[in-house]
């Protein structure tokens, strides 16, 4: 068990942490969850034993180690992968090339009958024996087993580490905490380098520790499905729960309700005490009931609550023009970088309106089609973008684009043209920037606060087809759910590449799984794409073991009967695409037809002014004017009927959906 005792952390003008402890059990798996900034990263480094606290102490039992995996910073080895992975073994690794040299030694010698020949095959059959029961044999196994489960493929052991991207280094830097064993892990975004397959065998492996885990993430659906316990800092200090993150966030609005409760009574009395003082500061009579309440409240132990992010923001795509009906076809598409071929034959139509998820492995092509989509990468095979088409385009390395040197409000302003100028403040407020926030620069912002920078900066322009590559990384929970809803009522075509499972849950409605250089288009969401994948490979399991009897010929192939899944699946799909074209059709005739209402119930109001004055009658138009204003008054009331039957079956079809 790891205790933490009074830990203080000042920083920056402020504690980071006040006093805090808490303990962390033998298997426990704890989310570790705050705003940016409040010191998740801080806390982890600490208990790792990287960073060393002002006041307070970390106690730990005799046999206690961490594992401990940063967010950045990974040191890149000139070793292979597979041997990069297996010097988490280092004791074994010694005892391994110990015995290599013993056999060597051994094999030269001569001296058979000598008692140093004696000793030496002694200390073989010791360490033999040692390697055998500490696991040596099972090493190579359990190296290529993480390394598997963590998506690399076989062939990618023998490549030098070197040759991968920062996120597989990061992948291989994790490898080697999981085969460790420590008996406490702490991860610091764990999944931000990984794609949905790798997450979900993380998420097996944690499950099932046999240690204890403490996390930092910012996918909900990874803190439910591997933890039980959730740690909260808020204000220096930690709020802790049994519980996983989804009852985590009840159980900390009922606490919420309940603080903000008590705050506001205790701000009453604190009212009425300071107008009791002020009153009678003056009056001899009053001295010492007055200095009583100074008293009082100079030792009032003032309840704080933490301020909501209601500056929130809700910000909407500026809507772009209307593109034809196909926005982007592809065919024969091909993509290859020397030998190595990422795409093949690539077939896709994306129509006006389409919601697409990117997923599958990394490596498959999916930022590379999506770079493709949006002209930054050149392909084999026949591109083309439809009708007015205007692309806008999310990389995963985007901030990394941003002048440095730059500052936040200067980042935008530069970019801002015609109308939007007048309203740089207001995108950025949307965005969490208010203040003197503005004027830091971006080489002092952290990972979150550039993605959020760079998402506004693509708000300035209206697009018609917005292609996101892993838009979440680095972005707290809420700055996900203002992105998540604002593409909600984004109404033009949307590709996001992403492999957080809830943030894409309704918010695309098909899947495009990209495997061996080729795509799938699998229609629906992603957790029942998931589900579907998980029936597949379960079934491929079931049908690849023959029973007792079965010829090996008889295995039927699992594709033969997810035929049935899939057109299924496709008719779901299309009876739900029918149910939201007709609910965005009601919907546009509901406020059309509210508008015909306004515009006649403005000139009837014109006609009853005139009718009122008494010369109307007296005026040439007179019964022209009269006629209009009835025949006006009938087309109101079929207006009214015709409102209420749409707005019923718009709010049937909703209750429907519902």
């Amino acid at each position: 068990m790891i205790a933490v005792s009074n830990i203080s952390v000042h920083f920056v003008g402020r504690y980071l942490f006040d006093g805090i402890s808490f303990s962390i059990g033998d298997r426990d798996k704890i989310g570790l969850v705050g705003k940016n900034g409040t010191g998740k990263s801080t806390l982890l480094k600490i208990l790792a034993g990287l960073q060393e606290a002002e006041r307070g102490t970390i106690a730990s039992g005799p046999d206690a180690s961490i594992g401990y995996l940063p967010q950045e910073g990974i040191v890149v080895s000139d070793r292979t992968v597979y041997d990069e992975a297996a010097t988490a073994f280092s004791s074994l690794l010694e005892l391994e090339a110990r015995i290599a040299h013993l056999s060597a030694d051994i094999a030269e010698r001569s001296d058979y009958e000598s008692e140093e020949y004696h000793r030496q095959i002694e200390r073989l059959s010791d360490a033999s024996q040692e390697f055998e029961m500490v696991g040596g044999n099972t090493m190579q196994g359990a190296v290529e087993r993480i390394l598997s489960g963590l998506g690399f493929a076989q062939t990618d052991m023998t490549r030098p580490v070197a040759e991968f991207s920062g996120g597989w280094q990061m992948r291989i830097e994790l490898a080697k905490i999981l085969l460790r064993k420590p008996s406490c892990v702490l991860l610091d975004e764990p999944t931000n380098h990984l794609d949905i397959e790798s997450i979900q065998w993380l998420e097996d492996f944690l499950k099932s520790y046999d240690g204890s885990v403490v996390l930092v993430s910012h996918d909900r659906a990874f803190l439910d499905t591997v933890t039980s316990r959730t740690i909260e800092i808020e204000r220096g200090k930690v709020f802790d729960y049994s519980a996983s993150y989804s009852k985590y966030v009840v159980m900390r609005a009922e606490r919420r309700e309940q603080l903000l409760a008590a705050y506001n009574n205790q701000q009453r009395e604190i009212a009425q005490a300071e107008r009791f003082i002020e009153r009678f500061r003056y009056k001899a009579s009053k001295a010492s009931q007055v200095q009583s309440r100074v008293k009082q409240l100079a030792k009032l132990e003032r309840i704080e609550v933490d301020t909501e992010d209601s500056s929130a923001i809700r910000f909407r795509f500026p809507p772009g023009e209307r593109s034809g009906r196909i926005v982007a076809e592809l065919q024969s598409l091909r993509k290859a970088y020397g030998s190595n071929e990422v795409l093949r034959s690539v077939d896709l139509i994306i129509e006006r309106g389409d919601r697409l998820a990117f997923v599958g492995k990394n490596g498959e092509g999916k930022t590379t089609l999506a770079k493709i989509l949006a002209d930054r990468e050149p392909a084999d095979g026949i591109i083309k973008l439809g009708h007015n088409v205007k692309v806008g385009y999310y990389a995963q390395h985007q901030a990394n684009l941003l002048n440095p040197d730059a500052t936040v409000l200067s980042v935008i302003d530069d970019a801002a043209t015609g109308d939007m100028r007048a309203r740089v403040r207001d995108l950025l407020g949307a965005f969490l920037f208010s203040g003197d926030d503005v004027f830091k620069k971006v080489k002092v912002l952290s990972g979150g606060e550039k993605s959020r920078l760079a998402l506004a900066k693509l708000l300035l322009e209206p697009v018609n087809f917005l292609i996101l590559d892993e838009p979440t990384n680095h972005l707290d929970m809420l700055s996900k759910d203002v992105l998540k809803n604002a593409l909600l009522a984004y109404d033009a075509a949307l590709v996001v590449v992403s492999h957080d499972r809830e943030f894409l849950q309704g918010l695309t409605q098909k899947v495009i799984e990209f495997k061996n250089g080729a795509i799938h288009e699998h229609y629906g969401d992603i957790f029942e794409f998931l589900r579907l994948r998980q029936m597949d490979s379960l079934r491929h399991l079931e049908q690849t073991q023959p029973e007792q009897g079965q010829s090996e010929t008889a295995v039927v192939s699992p594709a033969l009967n997810t035929v049935g899944d899939k057109s299924d699946n496709k008719k779901r799909w299309e009876e739900r695409k029918r149910r939201l074209s007709e609910q965005r059709r009601l919907e546009k005739a509901v406020k059309n037809c509210e508008k015909d209402i306004a515009s006649l119930e403005r000139q009837l109001a014109e006609w009853e002014e005139e009718i009122a004055q008494p010369s109307f009658f007296e005026r040439e138009d007179a019964k022209k004017v009269t006629r209009s204003y009835e025949q006006a008054q009938k087309t109101l009331e079929d207006l009214m009927q015709r409102w209420a039957e749409l707005q019923q079956s718009y709010e049937r079809l909703i209750a429907e959906e519902g």
